[in-house]
């Protein structure tokens, strides 16, 4: 596939800027709360997690949208906006309302051409699609593979551990709970389709399961349960 050069339309201040943005917005959604927020009893629901998730997701969709000649304007910015309405409305809500926040920022910040904007909102929009990625736009698959990519590895194993705190588990379930990660992992090695994310994920997923191979070996009275391999049966 062939790489398109294109003039840069968001400049590094315009982009800071636009981070600034998103940070203050997630934190107003939280404090607007007299709860504390949508379900801020866990901390991967909280202000603080869904920025750096949202930062995870930028870089991530970057690195995926230079390999496979998509976009990497669109492709960031939308990652950047994804999941801003994430703690303010309902799961099944947010992606929409999320787009709709993005044209609103970005129509109103700077002189962007109306294809750029229309595409970031129409990634931002269906982010949360469920369907085969090959039927969306590139920067739309490269901003949900990369979504996906957040959850597993390392990010995804020290949340997931964190959890059994809330679960009122002990140490004893760590590699249970590291194979989660790896389901998961497994999982999004299925939906993903770029070569550039085929990559990142196996490589993430190699360093999940000897993860999980090591609390197995070295934590008394866990027993080594059978891993979810590759197609084919080969790694």
């Amino acid at each position: 596939m062939g790489v398109e050069i294109r003039e840069s339309p968001v400049s590094a201040e315009a982009f800071a800027e636009m981070e600034a943005f998103v940070h203050d917005y997630l934190a107003a959604s939280v404090e607007s709360e007299d709860d504390g927020g949508r379900m801020r009893w866990y901390p991967w629901h909280s202000a603080e997690y869904r920025f750096n998730h949202i930062l995870n997701v930028v870089e991530l969709s970057e690195e995926i949208a230079e390999a496979e000649g998509a976009n990497v304007d669109v492709t960031r910015v939308a990652a950047l906006f994804h999941d801003i309405a994430k703690l303010e409305v309902d799961q099944d809500l947010h992606a929409e309302e999320g787009a709709r926040v993005t044209r609103e920022y970005l129509t109103s910040h700077g002189d962007y051409p109306a294809s750029f904007v229309d595409e970031v909102c129409a990634a931002v929009r269906d982010h949360s699609y469920q369907g085969e990625l090959t039927d969306l736009p590139l920067e739309t698959q490269c901003l949900i593979e990369a979504d996906l990519l957040d959850k597993v590895g390392a990010n995804g194993t020290a949340l997931m551990l964190l959890r059994m705190g809330y679960e009122s588990r002990t140490h004893i379930d760590a590699a249970e709970m590291v194979g989660r990660v790896l389901e998961r992992g497994v999982d999004a090695r299925d939906r993903v389709r770029s070569d550039a994310a085929e990559s990142i994920c196996h490589r993430r997923l190699k360093r999940v399961r000897w993860f999980k191979e090591w609390l197995e070996g070295e934590v008394a009275d866990v027993e080594p349960e059978e891993q979810p391999g590759p197609p084919g049966g080969s790694d």
